[in-house]
C-alpha cells in the first residue's frame, strides 16, 4: 500500500477539485471536501490499475506537503 499526495483545491462556485502530483493527469471533481476526497481516492486506484493492466510499474510516491507560513 503507497500514500499519495493530493491537492484538494475549493472552486469560488464551492466546488472542489483535485490532482495528484506524481500520478500524471490524475484529476478528480466534487460537490463537497468529502466527495472529491473519496473521488480522488478512486481515480488514483483506477490510475494505479491502469498502469499495472500496461504491465508497468506504479510509480512512487514523492510528493510531500509542507504548509509555508508567510508574513505576521
Amino acid at each position: 500500500m503507497s500514500d499519495y499526495l493530493a491537492v484538494l483545491e475549493k472552486a469560488k462556485d464551492g466546488s472542489w477539485s483535485a490532482y495528484v502530483p506524481d500520478l500524471p493527469g490524475c484529476t478528480s471533481a466534487g460537490k463537497t471536501r468529502d466527495e472529491v476526497a473519496k473521488n480522488v481516492r478512486d481515480a488514483i486506484e483506477l490510475y494505479l490499475e491502469e498502469i499495472r493492466s500496461e504491465g508497468k510499474a506504479a510509480p512512487s510516491p514523492s510528493s510531500l506537503p509542507e504548509m509555508v507560513h508567510i508574513g505576521g
